[in-house]
């Protein structure tokens, strides 16, 4: 589970890192432009992790699946060199998938503006800018965005569905309590992360509402990212206990300054 998490981590840490800079650096000095090999670049890294992070939550699942289902299997089923395969295979698929994408987008024709209505090169805004039909463009997004999103969800649900009959046959309330433990914080990062991209990728391009898809864009890509570490840290017993004596702390202070007022 923890050679899972650390991919995940850095799946996080690398597309947050193809949009952030960039992003601060438009902001910071008002002169909000990007090459377009830098365009293509951001485009094709962000697309490729995001891609491979959506196929590492469904190896993630399948984990904890084997873990509480065939726990005397587990070793010998979920390997190390199994482990490593599934997180390479998520890696080349995400960039096969990205690349496909890429390269039909930047062959497309952009005569009426320049301007990109986001805060990075995303596929949306850039179908929405071209002056080309962009009917295949959305066909591969629905097609290649649409199969990884959609199977490895559905699949993540199919294999908490298996985990949730197995946990209901525990006999005992503190081993089904300690079962769903285990699958809480994934679950939580699932929720968060397919919710935002199943909104943004899946719909025809006549009915972005860009304004919107750039607030959506910010948690999935800078917010969600930051909260998974202490999503999966909430796990670790040292961790609950340093934030409920902090919460504590908390609670013990704002009576005091009340009384002062």
């Amino acid at each position: 589970m923890y050679f899972f998490i650390n991919n995940l981590a850095f799946l996080d840490l690398s597309y947050s890192t193809a949009i952030t800079p960039k992003m601060l650096i438009n902001f910071l000095m008002g002169k909000k432009t990007i090459s377009f090999a830098g365009c293509m670049a951001q485009m094709y890294l962000f697309a490729s992790f995001a891609d491979a992070e959506c196929l590492l939550l469904a190896a993630m699942a399948y984990d904890r699946y084997m873990a509480i289902c065939n726990p005397l299997l587990y070793p010998v089923l979920m390997s190390r060199k199994f482990c490593v395969w599934l997180v390479a295979g998520s890696y080349l698929t995400g960039s096969l998938s990205s690349l496909t994408h890429t390269y039909f987008t930047f062959h497309l024709s952009f005569c009426n503006s320049n301007i990109i209505n986001h805060f990075f090169c995303d596929i949306p805004p850039l179908l929405a800018l071209s002056c080309s039909d962009t009917h295949i463009n959305e066909t591969l997004l629905f097609a290649l965005c649409g199969f990884i999103q959609t199977s490895t969800f559905v699949f993540i649900l199919i294999s908490y569905a298996c985990i949730l009959c197995a946990v209901l046959k525990i006999p005992s309330a503190e081993g089904r309590h300690k079962a769903f433990s285990t699958c809480s914080s994934h679950l939580i990062a699932v929720v968060l992360y397919y919710g935002a991209l199943l909104f943004t990728y899946l719909r025809p391009s006549s009915s972005y509402v860009l304004d919107t898809d750039k607030i959506i864009s910010v948690f999935y890509t800078v917010v969600f990212p930051m909260l998974n570490p202490l999503v999966y840290s909430l796990r670790n017993e040292d961790v609950k206990d340093s934030l409920s004596k902090l919460l504590q702390r908390k609670m013990m202070v704002l009576p005091k300054i009340k009384s002062c007022s």
